[in-house]
């Protein structure tokens, strides 16, 4: 799944593209991917209507318009390619915005799972779904008091904290693993457990990392890409994350996977000790 390093590539190469234009038409050839108003609103209210600015919020991309606002998620898959008017769809591109140029955006996903919400700017922030979003991981008010206050009734393991979104938004499973290896926690510590330092720690090291993997376009794993002709570099800077029985490159010893939360977890049991950690290896 896309995370903030993605979605801000995302923008990246949208911003050029389509700001500034003007719908002409909107065509949806799967109604689930619009979450809000109905599809036949949805179409209805952005005919006509110039894109003035495209930004993030979290995982979200946040299209402005003069008086409403388009949040997408593009969850597992989702991206985009543009089309001339009247080229063939590909049996994946579900939701179509022509423009008066008669160039095309086109949403595609495999899976099916995007989602995209039209909703009045005015209190865009103060509306579901972007109203429970933390703190972005840039935010001069995230400091390790903050973490520690919200960590201090979580029971839960820190890997799956970090992938809650209403405490510091845009980090996922990825980074996660990556931003828990340099801080060498272990991902099964319970988040009530963590020092201030561990804090600080995490939100040194949350910045380090997705601020490089933003300078190198994100992570193309598996089949995501951010968008057309676009791929991400990161993969190649992974310390631990998808390199089971690889070596770490701290100490030597073999990396592990194991499942915290449902998730993939990559970490090093020797740079990464926890006394609560059964799975670790010696």
């Amino acid at each position: 799944m896309p995370e903030k390093p993605e979605v801000l590539t995302v923008v990246k190469a949208l911003k050029p593209k389509i700001v500034g234009k003007t719908i002409s038409d909107v065509i949806v050839r799967w109604d689930n991917i619009i979450k809000t108003p109905s599809v036949e609103e949805f179409k209805k209210n952005l005919i006509g209507k110039t894109i003035r600015k495209i930004t993030t919020r979290g995982k979200f991309i946040v299209i402005f318009f003069d008086e409403d606002a388009l949040l997408i998620h593009l969850r597992m898959e989702g991206k985009f390619f543009f089309r001339k008017k009247g080229d063939e769809y590909n049996k994946h591109e579900h939701v179509i915005f022509t423009f008066t140029d008669d160039e095309q955006m086109r949403f595609h996903d495999v899976r099916k799972f995007g989602k995209m919400y039209l909703l009045p700017k005015k209190n865009i922030y103060e509306v579901l779904p972007l109203k429970n979003l933390g703190l972005e991981y840039d935010d001069p008010t995230l400091n390790g008091n903050f973490l520690k206050e919200k960590f201090q009734n979580k029971r839960l393991p820190i890997k799956t904290v970090l992938l809650d979104q209403s405490i510091i938004t845009g980090i996922g499973n990825i980074y996660a693993d990556e931003i828990l290896f340099l801080s060498k926690i272990n991902p099964n510590k319970k988040a009530k457990d963590l020092t201030i330092k561990e804090c600080n720690d995490i939100i040194k090291n949350t910045q380090i990392t997705l601020n490089k993997a933003i300078k190198l376009g994100g992570t193309t794993i598996k089949s995501f890409t951010s968008s057309e002709g676009v791929h991400g570099l990161f993969q190649n800077e992974l310390h631990v994350h998808g390199k089971k029985a690889g070596i770490c490159p701290n100490c030597g010893k073999e990396i592990i996977k194991i499942v915290i939360g449902g998730r993939g977890t990559y970490y090093c049991p020797n740079c990464q000790k926890n006394k609560e950690d059964k799975n670790e290896k010696n």
